[in-house]
């Protein structure tokens, strides 16, 4: 294996591609992966419950015009290893770091959806000196009685039945309707990371979003943020991401009509331009 430059790392593969290594965090092994010219600003990836790094491949080519781009397999998907749960998402927020700390990253943007964005929001409040923006997609911040019930009838299903038992609910939750008919390769792919995902990384993950708790503390998260979500995410509702918006000092929300849970999947050029928007992308590329 060749050593890479600034990473501190000499198990560190090189490909045409990218760059992919392993960092240890506690009991976890975690899958990660660099995109990027060195010179470049840094920008963390953070992935949903039920997919993998590579659930961001769609937003590489625009990103890594003004960053260099850092994505990991949270704790239990994709290439990392499974730990036996339960998890919580002080585990989560020291993985995300242990992976930053990894690459010599002091500080970066930092992009998450769904539970890799109350990941991100979970960083941003315990490290804000590790965060510049951050963008917080498709999330929610606290955890209401219907919510947790919703998870709990997940564990059920798959402690009986593995992943295939909540494939079709969880991509009716993930796209909409009309999605789901006429872009198969969308939901193909998809469905491959949620198949993918062990039992155990998931029901670990599940039973941190169960006590998530961030809403009562946003109004001291201090980096600059996004909120944006599919107008039609039931998941992660609209009204829910306007009060996180509302709650955090100086935060902007953005919904995109039409779209559900997987916005930068299934609304990928929208998704982009917000994002693009709001990092200053076009600006930072052509200095």
């Amino acid at each position: 294996m060749n050593q890479v430059e600034g990473t501190g790392s000499t198990n560190t593969a090189i490909t045409n591609a990218g760059i992919t290594d392993r960092v240890v965090s506690g009991e976890a092994q975690l899958a990660v992966r660099v995109d990027g010219a060195v010179h470049l600003p840094w920008i963390v990836l953070s992935n949903s419950l039920a997919a993998d790094l590579t659930m961001w491949d769609d937003q590489i080519p625009f990103l890594t015009r003004s960053y260099r781009v850092l994505r990991y397999d949270t704790r239990g998907h994709g290439r990392s290893s499974a730990p036996a749960g339960p998890y919580s998402f002080d585990m989560l927020v020291a993985d995300f770091i242990a992976v930053m700390d990894h690459f010599d990253v002091r500080q970066a943007d930092v992009l998450g959806l769904s539970m890799g964005g109350m990941t991100a929001l979970g960083v941003g409040l315990a490290h804000p000196e590790r965060v510049n923006r951050l963008i917080c997609a498709d999330a929610r911040a606290d955890a209401p009685p219907p919510f947790v019930a919703g998870w709990d009838q997940r564990i059920a299903a798959v402690e009986a039945g593995g992943m295939g038992a909540i494939l079709a609910g969880t991509m009716e939750r993930w796209f909409t309707a009309p999605t789901r008919q006429d872009r198969p390769e969308v939901v193909d792919r998809a469905a491959r990371m949620v198949l993918a995902t062990s039992p155990v990384g998931y029901i670990g993950c599940a039973e941190a979003l169960k006590r998530l708790d961030y809403l009562r503390h946003l109004p001291r998260l201090t980096s600059e943020t996004l909120y944006i979500g599919g107008a039609e995410d039931g998941a992660a509702p609209a009204e829910a991401m306007r009060a996180m918006a509302a709650a955090t000092p100086g935060a902007t929300h953005v919904s995109l009509p039409g779209v559900a849970h997987i916005a930068n999947m299934e609304d990928v050029a929208g998704f982009n331009a917000r994002v693009a928007e709001f990092l200053d992308i076009s600006r930072q590329a052509a200095e």
